[in-house]
């Protein structure tokens, strides 16, 4: 018998949202075969988004969205939608850090993610 295993869903990581239409905004993604619910960190330079990095210099080192669906940007930019702005609540069991962030970075990002009116719960 096949074995199935379901993946992460487009928005699956949402709890609550104010409207649709004011907190998710059509972004470009630039690195990376990124899961729904990735934190991002925004390239200063560029104005592009990429998996957020506590120990980056570029500006991804800050949180300030989560990806809404799949991104696959490894061959390239990419279209994504992100939750870039509150009010909203998302659940903190259902966000994807790239590497192997320690407890105090994720905090940080959580309240990196507060500050843009993203509240993890």
């Amino acid at each position: 018998m096949t074995t199935l295993t379901e993946g992460k869903h487009p928005g699956g990581f949402l709890v609550w949202e104010a409207f649709r239409d004011y907190t998710r905004e059509t972004t470009t993604v630039a690195a990376g075969s990124l899961e729904p619910g990735t934190v991002l960190g925004r390239i200063t330079a560029s104005g592009k988004y990429a998996a957020h990095d506590p120990a980056a210099v570029d500006g991804t080192e800050t949180a300030v969205a989560v990806l809404w669906g799949k991104a696959d940007a490894s061959a390239g930019d990419a279209p994504a939608v992100a939750l870039v702005r509150g009010p909203a609540i998302v659940n903190r069991h259902d966000l994807v850090f790239a590497g192997t962030p320690s407890e105090a970075e994720i905090a940080a990002a959580h309240t990196a993610l507060l500050a843009a009116g993203i509240l993890v719960r």
